[in-house]
């Protein structure tokens, strides 16, 4: 049974009962995701071959620190990390270190600050110098399920509408779907109802009305979609060890369609599409 409710009213995450926020809320994320996309941006000029995830990771902590943010992965269930650095066949959740990067990876750099109690939740593939054609090609086709996805949200469709229109689109191009990952409401908590997943039947799931908020942030590998965790307890990787690709927005549902809460002030939500544009 599904419960919408006002999100002043919610305090914690119970399962079935989704928040519909008002105008405070919106604009709280407006705050929120425009500080998280212009940490990303930023991030963009150092993501270089022989360069280290940890100083990724150092260079987000200090731009939420000197910006009055927290990122709000820090002691989150014991991660002690403000972005996953997920590279190559590391479908998500990677954990910075000292490992440099190397010429031809491609990096996921996912980032949620808190500002004023709002969290704000976006992540981008990053290429690290030259990239084989058939990471390019992953990395154009996960964008575009991203693009396909915010179009299916709307008053009147549903979550399984948004996750039929990222299935659709990647196994078109003979790419597979993660399913053990998905994206999720957000606002005051970090993780919220409703569950929003990137597979599904049109009609399916939860309808969407004004006010939810949450994320959707679909996993494409090129091989199968299977995937296992590490043993450090956060790490997924593809089974296959194929590549894998991620991209992340929040978004809020409005009257007439939604509001992408996390856009680039730099144009460099897609790095790759920018430097090729650039």
């Amino acid at each position: 049974m599904i419960t919408f409710v006002e999100a002043p009213a919610k305090a914690r995450r119970s399962p079935g009962v989704i928040p519909l926020h008002g105008s405070a809320g919106f604009e709280g994320m407006r705050k929120a995701g425009a500080l998280t996309a212009q940490a990303l941006d930023i991030l963009t000029e150092y993501v270089e071959p022989g360069v280290p995830t940890a100083t990724l990771d150092k260079v987000a902590y200090e731009f939420a620190r000197d910006h009055g943010a927290v990122p709000a992965t820090i002691f989150y269930k014991g991660f002690r990390h403000s972005v996953c650095t997920s590279i190559n066949h590391v479908v998500c959740h990677g954990i910075p270190d000292d490992r440099p990067l190397r010429e031809g990876d491609i990096v996921n750099i996912d980032l949620t600050l808190v500002v004023d109690g709002w969290h704000g939740d976006s992540s981008r593939m990053y290429p690290v110098g030259e990239l084989p054609r058939k990471a390019e090609r992953l990395i154009e086709v996960t964008y575009e399920c991203l693009e396909a996805g915010i179009a299916a949200a709307r008053p009147g469709n549903t979550t399984g509408d948004i996750g039929a229109a990222i299935q659709t689109l990647a196994e078109g191009e003979r790419m597979s779907v993660v399913r053990d990952f998905v994206g999720h409401g957000l606002g005051q908590l970090f993780h919220d109802e409703p569950n929003i997943l990137h597979f599904g039947t049109p009609g399916s799931g939860v309808p969407l009305k004004p006010g939810m908020i949450f994320t959707i942030e679909p996993m494409i590998n090129l091989g199968k979609p299977h995937v296992k965790i590490l043993s450090d307890g956060w790490t997924a990787v593809t089974r296959d060890r194929s590549l894998s690709a991620q991209c992340e927005h929040s978004i809020g549902i409005t009257e007439t369609g939604c509001e992408i809460f996390t856009l680039s002030p730099g144009g460099l939500f897609n790095p790759l599409a920018a430097r090729a544009a650039g």
